[in-house]
């Protein structure tokens, strides 16, 4: 959402994407890169084997999922930001709203996610809704897409599935701009393009 629009206004932010700094003092971005992939993808198997029918994906839940991914790497992990955040010149939440618009959310939608579900048809809708509107709030200094994608990826083997196939998003082109026109048009309360996308990812089985 652009920052002349009503939801979580925000003034210009600073880029993402710059080196921060680490508590391992890395200064590469291809070997900081490594070290945070590294983070989430022990994060997700631990998270996997701790996966029950009665896990409750609230904020607490989203923001463990953070800190275990990298709290060997930065001393922000788990935190909520502080600063506003841009990207190709689309600003993500004001940093002061944060906290509300966290809680906000656990209390209309996280909490009143069910523990099991019918269909599928519903489940890729709580998946798309909760996926975007997330990744619109950016709660996270560094790290959102890749904490949103394993809480999808969660909610998908809660109810038996596989994980959610976002290599057609990683390698850009049509894909990767559905997706990040998705993360926008959540800023309108539009989460149909985000819910149709993972509907097309989702697995099969």
């Amino acid at each position: 959402m652009s920052s002349d629009s009503g939801k979580y206004q925000i003034p210009d932010g600073e880029e993402e994407g710059k080196i921060l700094p680490n508590k391992l003092g890395i200064t590469n971005k291809e070997e900081l890169g490594e070290a945070e992939a590294e983070g989430f993808a022990n994060a997700e198997l631990e998270l996997i084997e701790e996966l029950t029918d009665e896990t409750v994906f609230d904020v607490a839940y989203i923001r463990d999922i953070h800190q275990r991914a990298l709290s060997h790497l930065y001393e922000f992990a788990g935190e909520y930001r502080s600063v506003n955040i841009s990207k190709g010149g689309f600003h993500f939440a004001a940093a002061h709203v944060i906290p509300r618009a966290m809680q906000n959310f656990e209390q209309e939608v996280l909490l009143d996610l069910p523990h099991q579900y019918d269909g599928r048809e519903q489940l890729i809708h709580d998946i798309g809704l909760v996926h975007a509107e997330l990744l619109f709030i950016h709660p996270f200094r560094d790290g959102n897409g890749r904490t949103m994608r394993i809480l999808a990826n969660l909610m998908s083997y809660k109810q038996g599935y596989d994980e959610i196939d976002v290599e057609p998003i990683s390698k850009g082109g049509e894909m990767r701009k559905r997706y990040i026109k998705g993360v926008q048009a959540a800023g309108e309360e539009n989460y149909e393009p985000m819910i149709q996308l993972i509907g097309e990812l989702f697995p099969s089985n």
